[in-house]
């Protein structure tokens, strides 16, 4: 991989993977399309840490703030009241039900990364998905326990490549009543531990860091960059569009490029 590939790469994935249009399914399909190899894995592992960093620091205020109530609920129960009490637990909660429904399919979401045909699919879903928010009626309903358990299981189906993440989790809370502002942004603080899980998995597979920097493409740092800078701009953008509710472009988008993958996987 050149350095260039590397850059672009970086840069396609700081996008898609807070874009409602599966990173995955994107990555999937230009690797596919340009015949490129599987990136180095530590050059994986490298993005993620990038996506992961402009989420801890688009969200650095309401990650202090509520992780600050959720440690105070242990000191008594006048500070349970808060909402970080809940918001920590339905994370942890949320989480969990990702990993139970991402490690019966492993292997399933491993063969469709091989597949051009199965991300299609999955893209049009995808789109359908988000074309979904415009009927439902807003609302402004709290973060509970149960709906952060949801919430969790809609992100553990996302591991399926062409599935996106942001945009099941975010059309997932607005379904269940809430509101803009939160759906997006329990949507991106439940990433930050669904990032942090895969990237060490992904690091105990490789062997560890010291065996997997010796792999390292062309230009990493650039794509790291590219990776962390559109990442944040992304987030900043995509806020803008859950606030107003404008998805279908992205529901579009997704259905479009689904059914011209179809037809290419085909020919």
């Amino acid at each position: 991989m050149t350095a260039w590939e590397s850059l672009f790469l970086g840069f396609v994935q700081g996008l898609t993977e807070f874009f409602p249009v599966s990173s995955s399914g994107h990555l999937a399909l230009l690797q596919h399309a340009l015949g490129w190899k599987d990136p180095a894995l530590a050059f994986d592992l490298l993005l993620h840490v990038a996506t992961l960093g402009a989420v801890l620091l688009f969200f650095a205020p309401d990650i202090l703030l509520l992780g600050g109530e959720w440690f105070r609920g242990f000191r008594g129960r006048e500070f349970r009241e808060r909402p970080g009490w809940i918001y920590g637990w339905a994370l942890l909660a949320g989480t969990l039900l990702t990993v139970c429904v991402v490690l019966p399919f492993k292997n399933l979401v491993e063969t469709a990364f091989g597949s051009p045909f199965l991300v299609g699919g999955a893209l049009i879903v995808t789109g359908l998905l988000l074309m979904l928010p415009r009927f439902f009626p807003e609302r402004k309903k709290p973060l509970t326990l149960f709906r952060g358990c949801l919430i969790g299981i809609f992100q553990g189906f996302a591991a399926f490549p062409g599935i996106s993440r942001s945009g099941s989790t975010i059309v997932g809370g607005l379904g269940l009543g809430l509101s803009r502002e939160e759906a997006f942004r329990f949507s991106f603080l439940l990433s930050v531990p669904a990032i942090a899980g895969g990237m060490l998995l992904e690091l105990v597979e490789g062997g560890g860091w010291h065996n997997l920097a010796t792999r390292l493409p062309s230009g990493a740092w650039l794509g790291v960059l590219a990776a962390f800078f559109s990442g944040y701009a992304a987030l900043m953008f995509l806020r803008r569009v859950v606030l107003f509710g404008r998805w279908r472009w992205f529901g579009i988008y997704c259905i479009i490029l689904g059914l011209g993958t179809l037809v290419w996987s085909r020919l």
